[in-house]
């Protein structure tokens, strides 16, 4: 008897302007509502700046920003999703300010439909396929791949500088 073993994981969808997304739930550190966030002079346009949680510097990310998603005011469903990144061995978290969380699902990975493509305008590395749950298409996100080395060392830096400027 060959039986096919059919691999489920676990994901949380968020929205982030109309489009909805999904990260692995194993990314996910802490869902925060939103909070003053202090702003970091001369930062990127996409980093909001810091917030402190329990104790830590918390660099947030506008995914708006990050993705060229049409700006829209903060609701009450705004929020900022901690993650875990990976870069070069190491873990680093990041806040994400989504429009609204949806919902943890789980799904076979075969489920998982290919990167839409057009040309090259639409693929990307950090997009690794779509899921199609009920009607809806939801944008898989390798989050580890969404921000470049160059991006991380400059959240890396911002973080060292605060770091710094509060030991003193």
């Amino acid at each position: 008897m060959n039986e096919e073993i059919k691999i489920t994981n676990s994901y949380l969808s968020f929205k982030i302007g109309e489009t909805s997304f999904c990260v692995s739930v194993n990314k996910v550190l802490n869902i925060l509502e939103l909070m003053k966030i202090t702003n970091i002079p001369q930062s990127p346009e996409y980093m909001l700046g810091v917030i402190n949680l329990r104790g830590e510097v918390l660099p947030v990310i506008d995914s708006r920003i990050k993705f060229g998603i049409k700006q829209s005011e903060n609701t009450i469903n705004t929020c900022i999703i901690v993650l875990d990144i990976e870069f070069e061995k190491d873990m680093s978290h990041i806040g994400f300010l989504v429009d609204a969380v949806l919902e943890v699902f789980e799904i076979e990975d075969e489920a998982l439909l290919p990167a839409p493509s057009i040309g090259n305008k639409f693929k990307s590395d950090f997009i690794t396929g779509v899921f199609k749950i009920d009607n809806e298409f939801v944008m898989h996100l390798n989050i580890d791949k969404v921000f470049t080395s160059d991006e991380l060392i400059m959240v890396n830096i911002a973080n060292d500088l605060i770091d710094n400027s509060e030991n003193n």
